[in-house]
């Protein structure tokens, strides 16, 4: 294998075999050639075949990069068995082969954060409980419990105040839920792997001998229990990489523990570190003032981004009177620079801290007739009640989807409780059928009270003519005369919390339904899909089983390679370049946010910041309203602390600089003299 193209780093980090290795990449270093180099590495020349050979990451994007560009690298005969997944598809493939020692029967499903908030709702009601935010902290806990690997009866015995008490009476009944209905939420993904490596050391053993090399991509996100499953699998062995940037670690809320990174030299002693710090993306001026502004955060590992890519244009900081001023600001350079410098709008990106600083832009777009693209919102496909509905047509068609029926059983309410589910799952674990066929049968009858039995029929018989009607040829008309049926459009103003927002969201089902209602009518430019054409399937049936696979492609992160600008949050933008950024929103309360001030977590909120700089390849614009509208009202804004922490020599802060021109002119006599010493540098 040719390395020549690698620098030495790269090469060292590649070739490094023999002890656990931790890659410290930086922003724009090439982490991702050297991940995948050093698969293919392994593979042609440490002699390890690659179906002992596992590497995850976080999300399906990157797994799919990191495949694509492997088998560009090696032959396919020689990466045949290779695993390139991420954390919770590893561990969906690891219950899945071992489903017998987890406690799970075939076809188990797997629930999601609305499925399982929906769940915990209907629990916590039997308490008298119906405030959505402390529906919502309980979930939080949870989930936050589950990621530190423990189990319901241990949160029990640590409950230490009322709410967590309650917190962890949920997580029993709502694990016993689970467990009755044969599901597994996300976070169960990893912790119920974890979970039988305790308990089964042979189990352990034969996965340790299994995977003989385990890399790990964007290790700073990782949360306690995925570091105790790389620990768990590697400690014995020590064939481990793990390539991370403990400045680029911005996902605490969702339990990243960007100290893991800290903890590798205590659990792995032999532990070589390696600093990838040469940047192929950004400017000097770019990289030295993200240099300095991360500087301000602690370090357990140093490192100093640097790169050849010339010294750059200065970073313009610009005030202005309003957020819509900002807005339109922003629009009219994007407009003025693609005309004048000939460039593409693909070329732009607007990045920001929260998803409502984007409406406002977007109606500036749309003004200036400038196309976009919107990344880090909710998608069309992930609001409620478009779920809702999609699990409706779903169990239309397919009457054994268990994961859909758990879904919309008691949407709208229909107060088929935990108890009944439990019961209903026990049966048809016994069976071995599907819960939807269990539910006319006498054996299950008998075992529920009169009043539960009469409620599972209903239903039962709801959906049996909804499917009937469906399936003789009323399509849309069945559809629609289930939904009103139910009073699924009443449902939803019961559960918004305005009128507007009700109309909203019913607005939302009714695009979807048309949606539905232009596939049925067939496009006459669109090529017929034969195994369609020859099924016996219906036009219903094929009209919705598109709309599903649209509603899981909408979920795949799928890349969007037309000319639009890319708007997106900061979290969003993370792995992602553009020639020109603007950081918009700049302030106090937005970056950093409000409650990570009062919550004296601003250290992540630097490393956001710092994210958003390292963004950008040539020209980084930074933004911020001098007044901001909140609630109609207009409200006096601070410029943000991180301003502050940016080196003057590379700033221009428009308005601020012109007040003094003596200090302007000093500040570009500094430039001057920094350039000169750096050119003098380059000619020794």
């Amino acid at each position: 294998m040719d390395l020549n193209r690698f620098n030495p780093r790269q090469r060292e980090a590649i070739t490094h075999v023999g002890s656990p290795l931790l890659v410290l990449a930086g922003a724009g270093s090439g982490k991702t050639s050297v991940i995948t180099h050093k698969i293919a590495w392994l593979i042609q020349e440490a002699g390890i075949p690659a179906r002992h050979i596992t590497a995850v990451t976080f999300t399906n994007k990157a797994s799919r990069e990191m495949r694509e560009r492997i088998s560009q690298i090696a032959p396919k005969n020689q990466i045949r068995g290779l695993t390139v997944s991420t954390f919770h598809t590893f561990g969906l493939n690891l219950l899945r082969r071992e489903i017998g020692h987890a406690g799970l029967k075939s076809g188990f499903s797997i629930l999601d954060a609305e499925d399982a908030k929906s769940i915990l709702a209907d629990l916590l009601k039997r308490e008298s409980i119906e405030d959505r935010d402390l529906i919502s902290a309980v979930q939080h806990t949870i989930s936050h419990w589950k990621n530190d690997g423990l189990s319901p009866e241990q949160t029990l015995s640590q409950a230490s105040d009322s709410q967590s008490v309650l917190a962890a009476n949920a997580y029993i009944e709502y694990d016993r839920y689970l467990k009755a209905c044969n599901a597994v939420d996300f976070d169960d993904l990893i912790l119920r792997p974890i979970e039988l490596f305790r308990a089964k050391p042979d189990l352990l053993a034969k996965w340790q001998s299994k995977i003989r090399y385990f890399l790990v991509d964007e290790y700073q996100d990782t949360n306690g229990i995925q570091y105790e499953l790389v620990k768990l699998l590697t400690q014995t062995s020590g064939a481990l990489t793990i390539v991370g940037d403990d400045d680029q670690s911005i996902y605490a809320w969702r339990g990243a523990r960007p100290e893991n990174l800290n903890e590798l030299s205590v659990d792995f002693p032999t532990l070589k570190v390696i600093k990838l710090e040469q940047n192929y993306r950004s400017t000097r001026v770019i990289l030295e003032t993200a240099n300095t502004l991360i500087a301000n955060n602690p370090h357990i590992f140093e490192k100093t981004l640097w790169s050849d890519k010339g010294f750059g244009d200065r970073i313009e900081i610009l005030p202005t009177k309003t957020d819509e001023d900002e807005a339109e600001r922003i629009a009219s350079m994007i407009l003025q620079r693609r005309l004048n410098q000939k460039k593409q709008f693909s070329d732009f990106a607007v990045l920001y801290r929260s998803n409502h600083q984007a409406r406002i832009l977007e109606f500036k777009l749309q003004h200036f007739k400038i196309p976009y693209k919107l990344s880090g919102g909710t998608s069309f496909f992930a609001r409620s009640e478009i779920r809702d509905l999609i699990s409706y047509l779903r169990i239309l068609i397919n009457p054994d989807d268990d994961n859909a029926l758990l879904r919309i059983v008691n949407v709208p309410r229909r107060r088929i409780g935990p108890t009944t589910l439990e019961v209903l799952g026990r049966y048809a674990h016994e069976r071995r059928q599907p819960l939807y066929s269990c539910i006319p049968e006498v054996g299950l009858t008998s075992r529920l009270d009169p009043e539960a039995s009469r409620r599972l029929t209903q239903f039962h018989t709801l959906i049996e003519t909804a499917r009937r009607d469906l399936l003789v040829g009323q399509g849309m008309q069945a559809i629609d005369e289930l939904l009103e049926s139910i009073n699924y459009r009443g449902w939803l103003s019961d559960q918004s919390s305005s009128e507007p927002m009700a109309e909203r969201r019913w607005g939302n089902v009714v695009q979807l339904l048309e949606a539905l209602r232009k596939d049925l009518k067939g496009d006459p430019d669109e090529i017929e899909d034969k195994d369609e054409a020859d099924s016996d399937d219906t036009a219903i049936e094929v009209a919705i089983r598109k709309l599903v696979l649209r509603d899981i492609l909408e979920r795949e992160e799928e890349e969007d390679d037309s000319d639009r600008v890319q708007l997106a949050t900061l979290h969003a933008a993370k792995g992602l370049e553009f020639p020109e950024v603007f950081l918009m929103g700049v302030e106090e309360d937005l970056l950093p946010h409000k409650n990570s001030i009062e919550a004296d977590t601003i250290e992540e909120e630097r490393r956001l910041m710092y994210v958003g700089v390292t963004r950008a390849k040539q020209v980084l614009t930074v933004t911020y309203a001098k007044r901001r509208k909140q609630f109609g009202e207009f409200i006096e804004t601070t410029p943000s602390r991180f301003l502050d922490e940016l080196p003057d020599e590379h700033i221009h802060w428009h308005g601020k600089d012109e007040a003094d021109p003596e200090v302007a002119r000093q500040k570009g006599q500094d430039t001057l003299s920094a350039l000169h010493a750096m050119l003098k540098g380059e000619s020794v």
